[in-house]
């Protein structure tokens, strides 16, 4: 395998929570040199060393209400070629660590800027969390069953697959911009048009008559008898995914529904009947029985697992989908490649200030001055 592929890129992350943090962790995850500025110094605290958010790189903590760590970040960031920070709008130019100010320094810079509501805007000073963001753009409003009042999805519709993936992808697309041009510039990630544009395809499902406003209605909103969740007789669930006319038969067959009423797959009419009859169907039986009785089977099927059994499910094993560093278990970095590797995960430690700022060129006076 070769160095993995950012090996080189060295990226100057603000701390923050969610999905600053999550951004750090996948660029460090596939080779970046990401340190990690904490904003108030707090001696000989650890950072959190159970947070998979953290892992895989060096911390620094600096009191940036003193002018003189002020002009150690300006310094720091002359050499990085990339900067993650998720403050609201005009902080970092209040701590005259803004764009035009790091941008001048180095020009090649990549500025990473990830807010809920954007850099402009009415609602881009106002504070504001996941839930917000994925209501204002209209996500929210599409998850939740018939009858039912929207469901947030955790936090991973607009942290982190509204926010942080949309980061990240901004970022190394700047970068390779700045690699062939020499020229920086900011990216403005917002969760709001993040998570927007992860409904791209119901956009256009609504254009073609194929989607309604009314959640729970429709076909991958847990509508259709063929996809949704069931409730196995052992409390546990299964997932079926049965959209395609082949994989709807096998299930059928295997079922043995050969009720014509089945026939009606696509007809939204019929949906709430049959999926009673599925609902009592799989009470039948156990989640392991429903398994094996599919295994083998085209149906697009699986067990709903907990994180324990996500773990030790075979498949995931086969893949190294799960790891374990410093004693906690974790997703492994992701995705894969054919020739480069990615970083086997590290979780944080106790900080050593005095290490890192020599490192990154800070003479022992210079880092006494800092206050380490």
């Amino acid at each position: 395998m070769g160095r993995p592929p950012l090996h080189g890129i060295r990226v100057i992350e603000f701390a923050g929570i969610g999905p600053g943090p999550f951004a750090g962790m996948m660029l460090a995850d596939h080779g970046a040199e990401v340190i990690r500025i904490d904003r108030v110094r707090d001696g000989a605290a650890t950072l959190d060393a159970a947070d998979p958010l953290l892992r895989s790189r060096t911390s620094l903590s600096l009191d940036l209400k003193d002018p003189r760590a002020i002009a150690a970040v300006r310094r720091i960031v002359r050499d990085a070629d990339a900067l993650i920070e998720g403050f609201r709008p005009d902080v970092m130019e209040r701590l005259g660590l803004g764009p035009d100010v790091l941008l001048g320094d180095n020009p090649r810079l990549v500025y990473g800027r990830m807010t809920g509501w954007g850099q402009t805007g009415p609602r881009a000073h106002e504070p504001g969390h996941d839930i917000n963001y994925i209501a204002l753009s209209g996500v929210l409003h599409a998850l939740g069953r018939a009858g039912e009042k929207p469901t947030p999805p955790i936090n991973l519709a607009g942290d982190f697959g509204g926010g942080a993936m949309f980061l990240v992808f901004g970022m190394l697309a700047a970068l390779l911009h700045a690699q062939r041009t020499g020229e920086g510039q900011v990216v403005d990630a917002a969760m709001t048009e993040g998570s927007s544009l992860l409904m791209s395809m119901m956009w256009g499902f609504r254009k073609l008559g194929r989607w309604r406003d009314e959640r729970g209605t429709n076909l991958l909103d847990t509508a259709a008898h063929f996809y949704d969740t069931y409730e196995t007789s052992d409390g546990k669930y299964v997932s079926l995914g049965a959209i395609e006319p082949q994989f709807y038969a096998e299930f059928r067959r295997v079922l043995a529904l050969d009720d014509a009423r089945w026939d009606r797959q696509m007809d939204p009419r019929v949906w709430p009947d049959l999926k009673q009859e599925l609902t009592a169907l799989f009470r039948t039986r156990t989640r392991d029985d429903w398994v094996a009785l599919f295994d083998g089977h085209d149906i697009c099927f699986a067990p709903v697992l907990g994180f324990d059994e996500a773990r030790a499910d075979p498949h995931n094993v086969a893949r190294g989908a799960f790891v374990e560093a410093g004693g906690v278990p974790q997703p492994a970095p992701a995705p894969r490649y054919s020739v480069s590797e990615t970083v086997a995960p590290k979780m944080a430690g106790a900080r050593d200030d005095r290490t890192v700022l020599r490192t990154l060129g800070f003479a022992d006076d210079e880092i006494t001055a800092l206050g380490h």
